[in-house]
């Protein structure tokens, strides 16, 4: 399958080695910065065979990849998704899908017309831990479910906000939840029913005054099915990343994952006893080097499946926008403190432009 990548930046690597675990044809690499490709073709020793452009659009055109991953500036994944669906691309698109609910909606419609599938790239979802919850989910085993939280208590500091001038703007990020809390977001929406009623949130700049938008996110999130969630997210955590984590409480049932990315079981308590905690705890435990975890090989690899089998992958473009939705109705209630009710049918980070001025 001639797979083709748009972006080499900070998470580019995960999907190079993603392609070639998967033995994808790498046939091309896309970057406006050539340094950046050239430490990409080094670094894994890609060959000749494997062409260079600074314009995607020529790419797409001339190498006419079957499978493209768009890992630039979450402000442009939106523009680059609709040109390759349009042109008969699959894709696998890193989180955030869109940074509107109306484009997240152009890119889902286009799939549709264009018969392609497109992912969006929570590779959580693949982690060892978070595949035995969500089997206990789907298995009843917590009962009635009575609510979840995401606590993400990570570091980001000026180097690495210089590193990247559109991180932490309106236009091309957002702030800590749309960024580094949205994979845990995703996971608790997932998790809890999926479906939201109503959320409240505050957003606050608190030691980050050169970005734009925010390092401090808190919200209460009611669930159709009655349930309850609470997210805590910031990049403000002295002096480095201290933990991911996803905590479920039910009837019958606990747990809480921990670790990096949330890949570590850290508590099993089922009143079912059907298995043995500490058995389950030493079973779906995972190291991994950083916080990206080794979750991208097993989402190209579902993808691939999906294109050959043509089904849906694993994780959608729908699931994409529904992660989205929910930091923008976080977003929209902290700027006017009020509760939001959903679906969201218009919100863009750009509406919250000179928010923390």
């Amino acid at each position: 399958m001639r797979y083709a990548l748009i972006g080499c930046g900070r998470i580019s690597p995960n999907h190079i080695m993603a392609a070639r675990n998967n033995k994808l044809e790498i046939v091309a690499i896309c970057d406006i910065n050539p340094s950046c490709m050239a430490d990409k073709m080094l670094k894994f020793k890609l060959d000749s065979t494997v062409n260079r452009y600074t314009d995607y659009k020529e790419m797409i055109k001339i190498e006419k990849p079957e499978l493209v991953a768009i890992c630039t500036e979450s402000g442009k994944h939106a523009e680059i998704a609709l040109f390759c669906i349009a042109h008969g691309c699959n894709c696998i698109i890193e989180k955030p899908i869109a940074l509107s609910i109306a484009d997240a909606d152009a890119i889902i419609a286009a799939s549709i017309k264009y018969h392609v599938k497109v992912c969006a790239c929570h590779q959580n979802r693949f982690n060892k831990s978070v595949q035995i919850i969500r089997e206990a989910i789907d298995m009843n085993r917590f009962g009635r479910l009575f609510y979840g939280t995401a606590h993400i208590r990570w570091c980001r500091d000026r180097e690495y906000y210089d590193r990247a001038p559109w991180r932490g703007t309106w236009d091309q990020d957002g702030g800590a939840l749309m960024n580094q809390c949205i994979h845990n977001i995703d996971l608790l929406r997932w998790m809890m029913g999926g479906e939201i009623e109503e959320v409240v949130g505050m957003t606050d700049r608190l030691n980050h005054n050169y970005i734009e938008a925010e390092d401090f996110g808190i919200a209460l999130i009611k669930f159709k099915n009655g349930s309850y969630g609470i997210v805590e997210g910031t990049t403000d955590i002295y002096p480095k990343n201290l933990e991911e984590t996803l905590y479920i409480f039910g009837e019958k049932g606990t747990i809480k994952a921990g670790g990096q990315s949330v890949n570590v079981i850290e508590e099993w308590r089922f009143s079912d006893m059907l298995d043995d905690p500490d058995e389950v705890k030493a079973r779906f435990h995972e190291n991994p080097p950083n916080v990206y975890g080794y979750g991208h090989t097993p989402l190209y690899t579902d993808v691939i499946n999906a294109i050959k089998q043509d089904r849906q992958p694993y994780v959608t473009a729908m699931d994409g926008k529904k992660a989205l939705e929910l930091v923008l109705a976080v977003y929209q209630s902290a700027a006017k403190g009020v509760c939001v009710k959903l679906p969201l049918k218009e919100c863009s980070t750009m509406d919250f432009k000179g928010r923390f001025s």
